[in-house]
């Protein structure tokens, strides 16, 4: 990481913390998590930081000047000191939870280390180790350990984190597109991807009525937090998680379209619980959403075209079509 980029990081970094703490209070966050905003925002700063430096070139100078060692401890640490400064205040560590954000990492990384995937394709090891990251996120099975309401987040940029080493650090996974440093296609195939979802995507939506339209009266400040947000919360680690890794590694295996249908039908199956017992509705919007996502990653394997596609889908669904 040349100095310049690192100035840049750091900065970007410090500057998207003001805006969360700008936004935690815009929505009087103190009050839905029940008090220790101080603490609880210190947290989040802590498992922000590997999210956010990855995406500008840390995986590769761990890989070449460190290969792991402190890196892994400091990140292991990372993960339970976030959950500890979290409930500590509150007098909730909760032993199990903290033991399982310790293990999540360890466990993937060690199946890279002493188990390496040969090809630079879809593995058994790198079926095991999706389903360890991604089916706590899935089923909310860290949920508990942050209980307040809007804390839902947490788990998953752990998991992120721990994801984001495992793959990009240890297994040294290639044109993943995990990179921030944003570029002007970034936005024209993002926004590009997202109208061509939305030229019937909405019609559909409406028609099995899974949304109603709301009017168009709203805040700005509604759909910055909303872009915010999601932006960062949502889209980034889904598409990390169904582009950059999964649909990545189908696509030596399977051929780009056939590997952009199989991630895009697993991507849509992932919201049948949203609400149980079967939400199809969700599922097939899911699903052809799925595809537009898929194309905007495919078309420079750049993750915030991608997310940029899924977080417009999102807002103009929240705030307009709820």
């Amino acid at each position: 990481m040349r100095p310049r980029t690192w100035i840049v990081a750091t900065a970007t970094y410090v500057g998207l913390l003001a805006a969360f703490w700008i936004t935690a209070r815009f929505l009087d966050f103190e009050r839905h998590i029940g008090g220790h905003l101080t603490s609880s925002f210190a947290a989040f700063a802590l498992l922000f930081a590997p999210y956010w430096f990855f995406g500008f070139g840390l995986a590769q100078v761990v890989r070449d000047r460190v290969r792991a060692r402190a890196v892994r401890i400091l990140l292991r640490g990372l993960l339970v000191l976030a959950y500890v400064v979290f409930a500590l205040p509150r007098a909730d560590v909760r032993l199990p939870y903290a033991l399982a954000m310790l293990t999540i990492p360890v466990g993937v990384t060690a199946l890279f280390e002493l188990l390496p995937p040969a090809v630079n394709a879809l593995t058994w090891q790198d079926a095991v180790a999706l389903l360890i990251v991604g089916l706590p996120a899935e089923f909310g099975w860290l949920r508990p350990a942050w209980p307040q309401s809007g804390m839902g987040s947490m788990p998953k940029l752990l998991l992120m984190d721990a994801g984001l080493y495992a793959f990009l650090v240890v297994r040294g996974l290639e044109r993943v597109g995990y990179d921030f440093r944003f570029r002007l296609r970034d936005l024209v195939v993002g926004f590009r991807e997202w109208a061509f979802f939305a030229l019937f995507g909405i019609g559909i939506g409406l028609a099995l009525r899974f949304i109603l339209f709301r009017g168009w009266a709203t805040s700005v400040w509604m759909i910055a937090t909303g872009w915010l947000v999601t932006f960062f919360f949502v889209a980034i680690p889904e598409e990390f998680y169904f582009r950059g890794l999964l649909q990545n590694l189908l696509e030596p295996r399977l051929g780009r379209q056939r590997a952009l249908m199989l991630a895009t039908a697993i991507f849509g199956l992932s919201h049948f619980n949203k609400p149980l017992p079967f939400a199809w509705r969700y599922v097939l919007l899911a699903t052809i959403a799925g595809v537009f996502y898929g194309r905007a990653w495919r078309d420079r394997r750049r993750l915030t075209a991608s997310a940029i596609t899924h977080t417009g889908v999102d807002v103009v669904w929240s705030v307009w079509f709820r």
